[in-house]
């Protein structure tokens, strides 16, 4: 994931956190919002201490960032999001985990429509 396609600052976690949507299933949480400046969309993983060490914390947050470079032609564009992971998700496998991040971003309706 490029580093511009990552959301770092405080300031726009804590905007898409007050003003953005959420959608849940048992694996994420995503928050999102609408930004015109986001070309094609800004990314943010959150990995609290609740789901393990810091090496487990990394890995969820590499798995996940590459699961959506790998299917970033499918997002919205011009969106910020947030994906927070959950506990569930340290105990599953990577496909799995790809299919649990497709539902909550189609449940958000952040998923193209397929061609």
């Amino acid at each position: 994931m490029h580093r511009k396609l990552r959301l770092r600052n405080r300031a726009d976690f804590s905007r898409i956190y007050r003003a953005g949507k959420s959608f849940a299933n048992g694996q994420f949480v995503v928050y999102w919002s609408k930004q015109p400046a986001a070309e094609p969309f800004r990314l943010g993983v959150s990995a609290s201490k609740k789901i393990g060490n810091a090496v487990v914390r990394n890995r969820m947050r590499r798995v996940v960032k590459e699961i959506v470079r790998l299917n970033a032609d499918r997002i919205t564009p011009r969106v910020d999001l947030i994906l927070i992971v959950r506990k569930p998700a340290v105990e599953m496998k990577t496909k799995e985990l790809e299919r649990s991040v497709l539902h909550v971003l189609k449940k958000a309706g952040l998923l193209k429509a397929r061609t």
